[in-house]
């Protein structure tokens, strides 16, 4: 074990890496580019690791996973073992391009985030300072604290990973546009709000914003929901009423739920996007209207289609303008940004006062499966801010609060996954993870991200259209 030059050093950063030549390339080149010149010590093995842990303290620590086999735990374990003798320092793992799993276990084993070889000095750097931005790291390392680009609201979103931001590219692009927009993605993960992002950056922004649920309202009732009743149409009827359809006239109709509609009711709904008209319930005539139509579902689409239960062509006709809003598993760096959002938002509304979230906890939340997505954070943090009269919201805080899912609670006490909650993504969400994560490296300049993972600008922009679609494209 060496150590790295100690002038003005604001931080103490170990490196463990048994190549000792790209080991003192990323000491030069983090010494160059981390702002306050910290104090750097690099280790060959697991065990060098272990003993310079237990002499001294660390604020980050970059961790070859491949370097740890001298220990005597799984991957996973040793891990686990240097987050804890580690006390809270930023850890990151560093992964070769042919073990992504491994460092996505690292993870949730307690690693902070991963980088993947060959180590770029300044790229580094870069994720350093990303964060300590976000787990208030920035006075210890020497980092100016500044505000987190790409956080603030965009049309009720929160979050700056990449995934979002092109998320918020693809609103923007669509937003003028007067044609259909079909929105993908699981429950929680935001498609009403993103509905009402398209409509405020629209043209229609000063018109109507009509949502309905298509798999909240009685079959027999959808049709005058939708489309509305004449007088006298059937027992009740006493007056006319407008549907949703006439009420968004010059604005947007928002569809959630559209893979729930019943088949019958589809086809009426097909010949509306096909000539702009309607007749409400019990009525011979025709009524002209002008909306955009927006719809949401939580399904994959062409399994509903394929199961007779979704009409292929209405399908087409909707799927003009598609968005795939991303799982909450899918973008970490948004966790905490997103709960710091939530409990100042509800700490406000109870009138508490909460300084936030312990590292401990900041870290099992990060870990967490979130199957519940951006809903399942949110009511979690409602429940901690209800519960608790204020202070720092620690990991037995969230355990009581935590009813939704034992899954996180589980983590929680430790601070650290337990090893049973551990699973390997698909190959395609790794895949996913790699690039968005090259692409951030290089500050959003996808040709350099390219030419560092060794692939075509164009088969990045190809993967990022098909997981905006939903779908995993292959290379």
């Amino acid at each position: 074990m060496h150590s790295g030059r100690q002038c003005d050093a604001n931080g103490r950063l170990l490196l463990i890496d048994r190549d000792v030549a790209s080991s003192r390339l990323v000491v030069e080149g983090l010494g160059a580019a981390l702002a306050g010149a910290p104090e750097i010590a690099a280790a060959e093995t697991g065990r060098q690791a272990v003993e310079a842990l237990r002499q001294a303290r660390y604020d980050i620590v970059l961790m070859d996973l491949s370097s740890l086999g001298d220990l005597s735990e799984r991957s996973e374990d040793a891990v686990t073992r240097l987050v804890k003798l580690a006390e809270g320092a930023l850890v990151i793992a560093i992964s070769d391009g042919s073990s992504v799993s491994a460092a996505v276990a690292a993870m949730r084993a307690g690693a902070h985030d991963y980088v993947v070889k060959p180590l770029n000095g300044p790229a580094i750097a870069a994720r350093i300072d990303e964060l300590a931005q976000r787990h208030g790291k920035t006075r210890t390392l020497g980092i100016e604290a500044r505000p987190t680009a790409g956080v603030a609201d965009f049309g009720g979103f929160i979050g700056a990973s990449s995934a979002m931001q092109f998320v918020y590219e693809q609103i923007a692009r669509i937003a003028p546009s007067a044609a259909p927009v079909f929105i993908t993605g699981e429950s929680g993960t935001g498609k009403d709000v993103c509905a009402e992002a398209l409509h405020a950056k629209g043209p229609r922004v000063g018109k109507p914003l009509v949502a309905i649920n298509c798999a909240a309202i009685p079959r027999d009732l959808m049709e005058s929901e939708l489309f509305g009743v004449a007088r006298g149409a059937f027992t009740g009827a006493h007056e006319d009423r407008k549907g949703a359809a006439e009420l968004a006239d010059g604005g947007t109709l928002f569809l959630d739920e559209i893979g729930e509609m019943d088949l019958s009711l589809q086809s009426k709904l097909l010949r509306f996007l096909q000539t702009g008209t309607l007749s409400r319930v019990g009525e011979a005539g025709v009524r002209k209207v002008d909306v955009r139509v927006i719809c949401a579902t939580n399904r994959n689409p062409m399994t509903l289609i394929s199961e007779k239960k979704f009409r292929e062509d209405l399908f087409y006709r909707l799927h003009v303008l598609p968005i795939h809003l991303p799982p909450l598993r899918q973008r970490p760096s948004d966790i905490m940004v997103l709960a710091r959002h939530f409990l100042a938002r509800y700490a406000s509304e109870e009138h508490k006062a909460f300084s936030g979230f312990s590292g401990e906890c900041a870290q099992a939340l990060m870990a967490a499966e979130w199957k519940g997505n951006v809903r399942q954070l949110q009511n979690l943090v409602r429940r901690l801010v209800v519960m608790f009269d204020g202070g720092e919201i620690s990991g037995a805080m969230i355990a009581a609060a935590d009813i939704e899912s034992r899954g996180t609670a589980e983590m929680i006490g430790t601070g650290v996954p337990q090893q049973r909650v551990q699973a390997i993504l698909p190959m395609w969400q790794q895949e996913q993870r790699i690039i968005e994560d090259a692409i951030a490296s290089f500050g959003g300049n996808v040709s350099l991200a390219a030419a560092a993972l060794e692939i075509s600008p164009s088969t990045i922009y190809r993967k990022r259209q098909s997981w905006a679609e939903g779908v995993a494209g292959a290379a």
